[in-house]
């Protein structure tokens, strides 16, 4: 369907304008969607701020178009999930900082 918008009122061209904000807030909510269920809650995951080392940590809560990481350094972080990688591990062990594993019996 193609649109020309020479012959819309300046009215149609606002709701227009509107619905293709909407539209690409609701994409844009949906890939965040798809990226975060790419991880799960208690998983450790690696990202690197702007101009910064690169931070570990584990997933604690999913938001709207985020996710909370908890560093090993204890500090609290909210990161696009598109920027997470699931951290590796090193030697058969990761390192944890504050964060205690629990035993799955």
């Amino acid at each position: 369907m193609k649109v020309d918008i020479d012959k819309l009122s300046e009215d149609e061209l606002i709701d227009l304008n509107h619905r293709i904000v909407e539209r690409l807030r609701f994409l844009e909510q949906t890939r965040a969607h798809d990226d975060m269920l790419q991880f799960s809650i208690g998983e450790r995951v690696t990202f690197t701020p702007h101009g910064r080392s690169p931070v570990t940590g584990m997933l604690t809560k999913y938001n709207r178009k985020t996710v909370t990481i908890i560093a090993d350094d204890g500090r609290r972080w909210n990161v696009a999930p598109s920027l997470l990688r699931k951290s590796e591990v090193m030697g058969g062990s990761v390192k944890r900082g504050k964060v205690i594993p629990l035993n799955e019996n």
